[in-house]
């Protein structure tokens, strides 16, 4: 048997790496973690076409437990009417069918004389008691049918609103999955709390200071600053950027809808020049994300997933518009 010496070994083992692909020229060379800025350009570009959807899913959400409320009201009201009439209509049938045996005490003489004329006059008189038992029941009647009529209404944009509903959940566990891929690459670019450089309040907090209802709001909004965001949640213990704005509304008692593009339409419109503390900034083209304003240039909003509710400049992205609620 022919001997291999060293060399043979060597060329052998050097062909081998060859052939599978590998290269013994020098250490191996890691991939550079991408750049926080990088990061946080790609989370807004994903995240942007992320909020619409979370905000179509308030709006539809909202609507659907409101028409839920309405049909539970509505079986409640219906319910006792319903057995109002039933209870009055076996009245009827029961006194019809007394009339019709005997004859109310006044003509049953002269049904049982033989000189009316008989069938035709008991039926005529079992006509008009039923006919007045029935007139005294006619509203209770019109106001079931009225509800009724109200309940099919109800029921077939409930019905219509859960199909979308139900479709937005379906994309609710999408946008999950891509939270998931997001808040990985914050903890990529910033460490286990996933959190963006610098404090949540940068400052004085609110900036200007007026004792009105939207310093009032700038106020109960500055005191949530640290609290996570959520999508579709509304408080307490975290937020998403209309829940927040809503919730520091609600503290001076103006009612706010969880959905971006109601709040947009509810409001007065105001100018930059005008902006007080309270009133709410509007950002992108579709209104998809607001901020609460609060004085010197800032505002506090309730970013994406993976952050809290923090004070930022007003300038953070491109300014739809500014509205004044109440």
């Amino acid at each position: 048997m022919k001997r291999i010496g060293a060399r043979g070994v060597l060329r052998s083992v050097l062909c081998a790496a060859a052939t599978a692909g590998l290269v013994l020229t020098g250490p191996v060379v890691a991939h550079a973690t991408p750049s926080p800025g990088s990061v946080e350009t790609q989370i807004d570009k994903q995240w942007n076409e992320l909020e619409p959807v979370i905000e179509d899913y308030n709006d539809v959400h909202g609507k659907l437990l409101k028409l839920q409320k309405q049909q539970k009201q509505l079986n409640k009201t219906l319910a006792p009417l319903q057995k109002q009439v039933d209870a009055a209509m076996t009245d009827v049938r029961g006194l019809a069918a007394d009339a019709y045996m005997q004859g109310p005490p006044s003509t049953i003489g002269a049904i049982l004389s033989g000189k009316p004329t008989g069938l035709t006059e008991k039926l005529s008189l079992l006509e008009q008691l039923a006919s007045k038992r029935t007139a005294s029941i006619q509203g209770v009647v019109k106001l079931r049918d009225k509800y009724a009529t109200d309940k099919e209404k109800v029921d077939a944009l409930a019905s219509e609103i859960s199909t979308r509903d139900t479709d937005l959940k379906t994309k609710k566990s999408a946008i999950e999955k891509e939270i998931t891929s997001l808040q990985k690459l914050r903890i990529k670019a910033y460490g286990a709390s996933g959190a963006s450089d610098g404090p949540f309040k940068t400052g004085p907090c609110p900036v200007d200071y007026t004792n009105d209802k939207g310093g009032r709001a700038a106020q109960r909004a500055c005191d949530l600053i640290g609290k996570p965001y959520v999508f579709g949640s509304e408080g307490p213990n975290s937020y998403d950027c209309s829940g927040l704005t809503k919730e520091a509304w609600a503290a001076v008692g103006v009612h706010l809808e969880h959905y971006t593009k109601d709040q947009w339409g509810s409001g007065k419109s105001v100018s930059r020049s005008e902006l007080q503390p309270g009133d709410l900034v509007f950002y992108y083209s579709d209104v998809h994300h607001v901020a609460i304003y609060i004085g010197g240039g800032m505002v506090v909003h309730a970013p994406h997933t993976g952050d809290h509710v923090r004070m930022a400049t007003i300038d953070r992205g491109p300014i739809a518009g500014y509205r004044r609620p109440g």
